[in-house]
């Protein structure tokens, strides 16, 4: 006789936690991917066991995604204001016993040694989600003020760490929140038009105001030296220059259809600075060209309009404004990378998505894709 009840097959109980994945966020996250460790291969060629340890975090990165895309969009919710607390709590406890290196004190000694501010990448867009969420039908300006205050406060701990290329991530995911949220523009277009003439002014007076004594406020010299330094790389070209310089000549020197994989000249005579990190877009634009780039921008570009899909049919403000700043927090750090390799932006570590060589980094990404993953898998199981 057979038994009432059979017991479900592994593959009967592994199938359904796949049920209703997208599939073009995994075809993006797919194409990013090989573009990444191709670029390593080259790049981190001579540089140990970089090649091995980027699939590795690759690996970890998908596996967390798997994990989260479990977790319903309530479950998420519930977790922002303790992750947010957490998060705030670990930032001022690194401010007064954190570890310091190189001048910067961003690390943490918890039994193992962890960079809480990362913690924010995540809990932030969360936590104003879950914000808006609360004052859902009756905004008012307060609840922005109450937003932006939600914001300062972890901002102003990174900031003062120092560890401005977080800062900005940070700030960036929870100014995104606050704009999907309906942050009226005529706010918006007074802060833009100032910024706009705060750049302008700095531009047309680099020379006077780069000059040794004179002071910036709320900024530290080396912070100054990176703006002077865009602003003119070559009155220190073997110095605070050189990281710029070598960049823009990779890029060039690629032309429309790259030197070659392996074959970059740059990469691998050592001219290029943190090429297997921070500046590995140079040696990716070295070996690809302009062509290699269109490809790249392509593969960012349709992750970046799934995860705007995702937003839009989000069923309700938490979700809709979560995935909305998430996916526009990959095209922040796409942005900011490619742009300070490029010259148009000052250099911050901030790595590029997918490509650049860093495990804390391909975590937080694989938070991210998996929080996406988790909205747009509820949503289709909803309509099925």
């Amino acid at each position: 006789m057979r038994p009432a009840f059979e017991k479900p097959s592994l593959l009967q109980r592994v199938i359904p936690m796949f049920r209703g994945f997208d599939g073009w966020l995994l075809l993006a996250v797919l194409i990013l991917a090989a573009f990444g460790l191709v670029t390593m291969y080259s790049a981190g060629f001579d540089h140990g066991t970089r090649f091995v340890d980027h699939g590795r975090n690759m690996v970890l990165a998908v596996v967390i995604l798997f994990v989260v895309a479990q977790v319903p969009p309530q479950r998420l919710m519930a977790l922002a204001v303790p992750l947010y607390t957490l998060g705030v709590l670990l930032l001022v406890a690194t401010a007064v016993f954190g570890l310091t290196k190189k001048g910067a004190t961003r690390w943490l000694n918890v039994g193992v040694v962890i960079q809480p501010s990362e913690v924010l990448k995540i809990a932030m867009p969360l936590m104003l989600a879950w914000w808006f969420q609360r004052r859902e039908g009756h905004l008012r300006v307060f609840d922005f003020i109450v937003a932006l205050m939600l914001l300062a406060v972890p901002v102003g701990l990174i900031v003062k760490q120092p560890d401005l290329g977080t800062a900005i991530l940070v700030m960036a995911s929870g100014l995104f929140v606050i704009f999907f949220a309906g942050l009226s523009w005529k706010l918006i277009i007074p802060v833009v038009l100032l910024a706009g003439a705060a750049i302008t002014a700095l531009v047309l007076s680099g020379d006077a105001i780069c000059q040794p004594d004179v002071a910036w406020p709320m900024l530290r010299d080396y912070q100054k030296n990176r703006v002077c330094t865009l602003l003119d790389p070559t009155t220190d070209p073997l110095g605070k220059g050189f990281h710029i310089i070598q960049g823009m000549i990779a890029i060039g020197s690629g032309g429309v259809y790259g030197k070659g994989f392996m074959k970059g000249t740059q990469t691998h005579l050592e001219f290029i600075p943190e090429r297997t990190t921070d500046f590995i877009f140079a040696a990716f634009s070295e070996e690809f060209g302009l062509i290699g780039c269109v490809g790249l921008l392509l593969g960012f570009t349709f992750l970046i309009v799934r995860g705007l899909l995702i937003a839009a049919e989000a069923p309700n403000v938490f979700t809709r404004l979560l995935a909305g700043a998430v996916t526009m927090s990959f095209f922040t750090y796409a942005f900011v990378n490619m742009g300070m390799v490029s010259g148009i932006l000052p250099v911050v570590g901030v790595p590029l998505p997918f490509v650049s060589y860093g495990g804390t980094a391909m975590v937080t990404l694989g938070l991210g894709l998996g929080m996406l993953m988790s909205i747009s898998k509820s949503r289709r199981l909803v309509q099925s």
